[in-house]
C-alpha cells in the first residue's frame, strides 16, 4: 500500500486509486512517511504523557520530546541556541468550595450549583474579589461599527456583570448577509464577547449557553472550566475580574426571578434597535481562585532557505502540542482522568514532526520553521504569544499554514482549505490538490467559526495569510462507514475517550500531512509572497512588493 501511496510513475497513477486518493507528491518534493507519523501519534497520546495538560507533567514532557525530536530531524532552532520560546501564563484555578459567590434576584438567592449550571472564574489573576454588582442583559454583546450595531448603546456597565448570549446576529430575509450570514464571525467567539466586556469596564461575564449557538455541548464547557486551571498570558492587558457560563436552563430561572423573559430578550436582542436590559438580581459574595504563575514553551526549529534572498523570508508550519491533561482525583474509584487528546492535537504535533523529517530532506528557497505551540486549548495562548514576540519578522513570513485535528479515518478524494479564501492561498491550494489528484473540498457555512478557534488565526490577526489544513469528507473507501467513523468522534471530543487505536487507517492523517508540506514548499519556492484579497478584515499587515 505503500508504494501504490506514493508512486510516481504516471501509469500507475492512471490505471490505480492512486489517481484519485494519493497523497503523491512531485518527484523533487519531499515525502511524509507513516511510520513515524504513527510512531509519534502512538506515544504522544500514551498515558505517560497524561494528556499533555497546561502547567502539567505531561507537559513538561512533552516540551523534551518535541525538542529532542526536532534535533534528531535535523531541524535548527530559529533563535540562538534553544528550539524552546518561553510563553508567561498565569494558571488560575476556581475555588468553589472557598467561594461564597451567588446569584440574587428580587432579594431572594437563586440556587445555582457549581459546574452543572454555571462556571466561572477571575480574569484578571486576582486571587481574591468581592461582588455587589447588578447584572445587565447586553445581548450579543458586540460593539461593530461596520455593521451598525451597537448592544451597549445608552447603557454603562461600568462596575457590572453583563450576560451576554454566544455567536452573533442572526441573518433576516431583509439583511441575508448581515454578519456574514450564517456564518459565525469573530463577534461571535466567546473571546470576544470577554474583550469587549472588559472594553466597556464592565465588572464580569457569563456567557449564556446552548449547543446551536457555542456549537458543542455545555460538557465541554463543564470539563474546561471546573475541572481544571484556566490560563490567560501574563503580559496580556487584564480581564474583567469575573469571567464565566451559565446553563441555558439555569439562565431561565435566574431571568425569570429577575423579572424578566429570557427567550422574549433573546428575541429582541436580533434587532440593531436593542437596547440593555438591567435585570432586578445580582451578583453577590466573594469569589475565591487559586493562582500561580506558569511557564510553558512553544517549540520552533527551522530549514534554512537556499536562495540568498528569499531564505530571509519563512512558511511556517504549526500545530499545538497541549490538550487537556489530568483532571480529577487520581485514585482507583476516579476511573480515566486522562484527557490523551490523541486526535486533538496529538495527531498535528506527530503531523508535523513527520513532515520536519521529510523536510530537511529537501529545503526550499525560503526558510520553513515548524512550530509546535503551547496552550491552544486556554484560548490560542502559545500562538499568541509568538504573535506577539514572533522568532521571525511578521512582514517576512510568507504564509501559517495550521494542523488541528488530523484525518484517523482514511484516504479521500478532497482536503479542507476553509479560510484560505481570505488570501491568494486559495489559488495555490487549489493547485495543489490537483498536482496530488485530489480537490478542494466544497465549502460549507462557518456556523461554528472554525477559522477563529485555531492557531492560525493569531497569525492572521497579525497580518500574515493563514489558515488551517483540515481534512476531506469524500472517503475512498468504505464511504458509509468511514462517514460514520468520522461522526462518531464529536461525542469523545474533550474526553477522555480521545484515545489512540492502533487499528486506525492513517493513509488519510498522511495524506493531509503531505498536503500541507507540499502547499508550504510551493508558498517557499514562489516567486511572491500570497497577499490578502481585498476587503478582507484581517489583511492590515502584508502590502504588494514594488
Amino acid at each position: 500500500m505503500q508504494q501504490l501511496y506514493f508512486s510516481l510513475a504516471a501509469t500507475v497513477l492512471a490505471s490505480s486509486l492512486a489517481l484519485t486518493f494519493s497523497a503523491h507528491a512531485a518527484p523533487a518534493l519531499p515525502l511524509v512517511q507513516e511510520a513515524p507519523l504513527r510512531a509519534h501519534l502512538a506515544f504522544l497520546s500514551n498515558d505517560l504523557l497524561e494528556g499533555r495538560g497546561t502547567g502539567q507533567r505531561g507537559a513538561d514532557l512533552t516540551v523534551a520530546y518535541l525538542e529532542t525530536q526536532a534535533q534528531m530531524a535535523g531541524l535548527r532552532p530559529v533563535r540562538g541556541n534553544s528550539y524552546r520560546q518561553s510563553v508567561q501564563i498565569a494558571g488560575v484555578k476556581s475555588l468553589p468550595q472557598d467561594s461564597s459567590l451567588q446569584a440574587v434576584a428580587a432579594g431572594k438567592v437563586v440556587p445555582l450549583a457549581f459546574g452543572p449550571d454555571w462556571v466561572w472564574a477571575t480574569g484578571d489573576s486576582v486571587a481574591a474579589h468581592a461582588f455587589d454588582a447588578p447584572l445587565v442583559f447586553v445581548g450579543y454583546g458586540i460593539t461593530a461599527p461596520e455593521e451598525g450595531w451597537n448592544d451597549f448603546k445608552g447603557v454603562d456597565v461600568k462596575g457590572k456583570i453583563v450576560v451576554m448570549m454566544v455567536n452573533d446576529p442572526q441573518p433576516t430575509v431583509t439583511e441575508p448577509q448581515r454578519f456574514a450570514g450564517k456564518a459565525l464571525t469573530y463577534y461571535g467567539r466567546w473571546t470576544y464577547k470577554f474583550e469587549e466586556a472588559q472594553r466597556q469596564g464592565a465588572a464580569g461575564v457569563l456567557l449564556i449557553h446552548t449547543k446551536p449557538s457555542a456549537s458543542y455541548d455545555w460538557s465541554v464547557v463543564q470539563n474546561s472550566w471546573s475541572g481544571s486551571e484556566r490560563f490567560q498570558l501574563a503580559h496580556r492587558a487584564a480581564g474583567t475580574p469575573l469571567q464565566g457560563w451559565i446553563a441555558q436552563d439555569a439562565a431561565r430561572r435566574l431571568f425569570a426571578a429577575g423579572g424578566q423573559d429570557l427567550d422574549a430578550l433573546r428575541a429582541q436582542a436580533e434587532s440593531k434597535d436593542f437596547k440593555a436590559v438591567a435585570l432586578d438580581a445580582k451578583l453577590s459574595g466573594e469569589m475565591k481562585s487559586a493562582v500561580r504563575k506558569v511557564e510553558q514553551f512553544n517549540i520552533a526549529g527551522m530549514v534554512p532557505g537556499t536562495d540568498p534572498l528569499l531564505k530571509e523570508e519563512a512558511v511556517i508550519y504549526s500545530g499545538h502540542w497541549d490538550h487537556l491533561g489530568k483532571q480529577g482525583q487520581d485514585d482507583e474509584k476516579a476511573g480515566d482522568i486522562i484527557y490523551n487528546g490523541a486526535v486533538d492535537n496529538a495527531s498535528g504535533t506527530a503531523g508535523l514532526l513527520a513532515m520536519a523529517q521529510a523536510a530537511v530532506k529537501k529545503p526550499a528557497k525560503r526558510t520553513q520553521i515548524f512550530l509546535w505551540v503551547a496552550a491552544e486549548e486556554q484560548g490560542l495562548l502559545g500562538s499568541a504569544a509568538y504573535a506577539a514576540d514572533p522568532l521571525w519578522p511578521l512582514n517576512k513570513t510568507a504564509a501559517a499554514l495550521n494542523l488541528d485535528s488530523l484525518n484517523f479515518v482514511g484516504a479521500t478524494h478532497d482536503i479542507g482549505a476553509q479560510g484560505s479564501e481570505r488570501t491568494q492561498l486559495q489559488e495555490m491550494a487549489a493547485a495543489v490538490a490537483k498536482s496530488m489528484g485530489m480537490h478542494i473540498a466544497q465549502a460549507r457555512p462557518d456556523l461554528a467559526g472554525a477559522y477563529f478557534r485555531s492557531d492560525h488565526f493569531s497569525f492572521a490577526k497579525a497580518g500574515v495569510p493563514a489558515f488551517s489544513i483540515n481534512g476531506g469528507r469524500e472517503y475512498v473507501k468504505d464511504v458509509a462507514a468511514s462517514q460514520a467513523k468520522a461522526a462518531a468522534y464529536g461525542p469523545r471530543y474533550h474526553q477522555v475517550s480521545d484515545e489512540y487505536d492502533a487499528s486506525w487507517d492513517l493513509s488519510g492523517m498522511t495524506q493531509q500531512a503531505q498536503f500541507t508540506l507540499n502547499l508550504g514548499q510551493a508558498v517557499a519556492n514562489a516567486a511572491r509572497m500570497p497577499l490578502w484579497k481585498a476587503g478582507d478584515a484581517f489583511g492590515k499587515v502584508r502590502q504588494p512588493a514594488k
